[in-house]
């Protein structure tokens, strides 16, 4: 099963909805063009169902094969949202919304999996339901989360789920998968030190936490170095340093720090809480200063089942003739909930040689619509085939 030829007879049109859809990038759960967009495309192919206001703006289609005797169901999920970036691209469809871009191509996603929708509704060659699913607020918002928190999973009945995400940096339409944890738990937190301002030439009449907190940054990184089995993966990044005031000559009352940390491992997952908790509250005790922590765990470990990994690069083998292995990645997927619900499979299609995600000069190449098309389509015929 090569790359189908509708979907090299549908590449203008797809390649139509993707640069529109770049055009107007919408953030987080504010996706209602786009929402409106998908809802409206999914009626026109003739969906069996269509709903919204599933995870606030998600939009769900429902299809059913030519049978449905083996009472199959899968999920079919893309992203929506947009970043808050500056676009730096220069093309004649760049972002007519200034602060938001499409910088991690969920432009692309969303329009591949409407383009695998009108091939389904048009075919129906599968035994079984087939539910697409357009998820807003991937970018921080925990839109999957929402999604299944509304009840997704049990109201179209959805037994099984498969994802896709474009990779800058692997060859246009070829494919990499790994199984078990693929991308990392995202945390993130905040802490606010507090000391005793004053005069910046007296630091005697003061308690600096400034200096406390750059303590805390450089003691922090400690935990990856020395808490951590160096076979292990952790990321703790500060990313964030701020103090009140910018006068030259005074020192200021109070720092926040943000920042994130990123495991693999939930025992790993732990332990850097804790030693993140227990490093600022000593440090900020020893140098005289209060210290308050948030901590949130945002997304979990995004976890590939090991059966449908296997079943996903064998539909990648039949697009692309090969399917690599993934490396392990330390950003998050919220892709993560719905995996955590129900048994599912991630996988990665090349987008060439462009800038990295969240890169201000980073496009979509619209040259993987194909083969990613054919991906979505071949889960469904393959996992579901019609009965002889």
């Amino acid at each position: 099963m090569p790359v189908k030829n509708r979907f090299a007879e549908l590449l203008p049109q797809i390649t139509e909805w993707r640069r529109d859809l770049h055009m107007h990038p919408e953030l987080l759960f504010d996706t209602h063009r786009t929402s409106g967009i998908v809802e409206e495309k999914l009626k026109a192919f003739g969906c069996d169902e269509v709903v919204t206001g599933i995870g606030r703006t998600g939009v769900v289609g429902v299809i059913k094969g030519r049978q449905t005797g083996s009472g199959k169901v899968i999920g079919l999920r893309a992203d929506m949202d947009a970043l808050p970036i500056i676009e730096d691209t220069g093309l004649d469809y760049a972002s007519t919304e200034k602060g938001k871009m499409h910088a991690c191509g969920h432009d692309g996603h969303t329009a591949m999996l409407l383009g695998a929708a009108q091939y389904l509704a048009e075919t129906r060659n599968f035994d079984g339901t087939v539910v697409v699913i357009f998820q807003p607020a991937e970018e921080g918002g925990g839109g999957g989360r929402e999604m299944v928190n509304d009840g997704m999973m049990e109201r179209f009945g959805i037994q099984e789920v498969f994802g896709m995400h474009n990779w800058p940096g692997m060859p246009v339409g070829s494919f990499a998968i790994r199984p078990g944890g693929f991308f990392a738990a995202t945390d993130v937190f905040e802490i606010n030190v507090e000391g005793r301002g004053g005069h910046g030439a007296k630091p005697q009449e003061c308690i600096d936490p400034i200096v406390a907190a750059s303590q805390m940054v450089t003691a922090l990184q400690s935990i990856a170095s020395r808490n951590l089995d160096p076979v292990e993966q952790l990321v703790v990044s500060v990313t964030s340093f701020q103090s009140e005031g910018e006068a030259f000559n005074v020192i200021p009352q109070r720092v926040r720090l943000r920042g994130t940390v990123r495991t693999l491992d939930e025992g790993v997952h732990d332990m850097a809480e804790e030693r993140l908790k227990a490093i600022c509250t000593l440090t900020a005790q020893a140098m005289g200063c209060s210290v308050t922590i948030d901590y949130n765990r945002n997304y979990p470990v995004m976890v590939n089942a090991e059966e449908q990994t296997d079943f996903a690069a064998e539909v990648a083998r039949a697009v692309a003739g090969d399917c690599a292995e993934a490396p392990l990645v330390m950003g998050g997927e919220d892709f993560a909930f719905l995996a955590n619900a129900r048994p599912g499979a991630y996988i990665l299609v090349g987008n060439g040689d462009t800038a990295g995600v969240h890169h201000p000069k980073y496009n979509f190449d619209d040259e993987a619509i194909p083969a990613g098309c054919s991906w979505w389509a071949g889960v469904a015929e393959m996992r579901m085939p019609l009965a002889n």
